[in-house]
């Protein structure tokens, strides 16, 4: 059984998926854990993990889409008496369709969860690390935060904020000793993408799709390491990345007109 630590570790969107795996994983190093979603099987989850890995578990309901969120959520742990060492900005949403398609209330929520609520939880969270000298902040990107393309524009653009801040807010407190990383996702077998089978796991084979244990597992050891930033697969979306920044937007527009993508 993992060594119990006092100080806890926050995970936002924990109840699937990548967040889940995070909750997973920080309590096999022992850390008890605030799991927070908008979910009721949150609580089914902290029931579970609770009785896998015999560390505390408190499961939040918390929508975290709204400006009161963050403010909302800290307050709640302050007043538990819960110090927070580990933040894990994980929640999100996903689409691709284009910019003026989505409702109004759609386009709220995505800023929200991509921008204005891991920014102020990294804020008032980040005060109290910074008075105790230590913490880390996991910061959950993507790879299209480099891409400026069709269907992706609100995504892409929000996770784009989201790595140019954690990249300043890295610099800025790694002299004390508290570290913040970008972990940049590509594709992650999570079935958010809807991908059929074979596809999924001739992916996993090329190294284009990851599985979110692989992607957890790097992403606490670059935390916990020291590292910036980093992103999971590598190699191939490196490379597509830097293919789709060389193409001239008037291409971009010629394949959108001729109906390719």
């Amino acid at each position: 059984m993992a060594k119990q630590i006092d100080k806890y570790a926050l995970i936002t969107g924990a109840s699937s998926g990548i967040g889940l795996e995070f909750a997973r994983q920080l309590a096999q190093r022992g850390y008890p854990l605030i799991i927070v979603s908008n979910e009721d099987k949150i609580n089914d989850c902290a029931r579970q993990l609770h009785e896998q890995h015999h560390v505390i578990v408190h499961p939040l309901v918390r929508d975290l889409g709204t400006q009161l969120a963050p403010r909302e959520l800290y307050d709640y742990c302050h007043a538990q008496g819960w110090e927070v060492e580990v933040l894990v900005n994980n929640a999100g949403v996903y689409h691709d369709r284009d910019i003026l398609n989505d409702s109004e209330a759609f386009t709220s929520l995505i800023l929200n969860l991509h921008v204005y609520t891991p920014a102020m939880l990294c804020y008032l969270f980040g005060q109290d690390m910074r008075e105790r000298k230590h913490g880390y902040i996991l910061n959950v990107c993507s790879v299209t935060s480099k891409i400026a393309g069709q269907r992706l524009g609100t995504y892409g653009s929000t996770k784009a904020f989201l790595s140019s801040f954690t990249r300043a807010l890295h610099i800025e407190l790694k002299p004390l000793d508290i570290n913040v990383l970008d972990l940049s996702p590509g594709a992650v077998d999570t079935g958010l993408f809807n991908i059929r089978p074979w596809m999924t796991k001739a992916g996993k084979y090329l190294g284009i799709i990851t599985t979110p244990q692989n992607l957890v597992r790097r992403g606490l050891r670059a935390l916990f390491h020291g590292r910036s930033k980093i992103t999971v697969p590598a190699v191939f979306w490196h490379i597509l990345c830097f293919i789709i920044m060389l193409v001239p937007t008037c291409v971009l527009r010629l394949v959108r007109r001729l109906g390719w993508f």
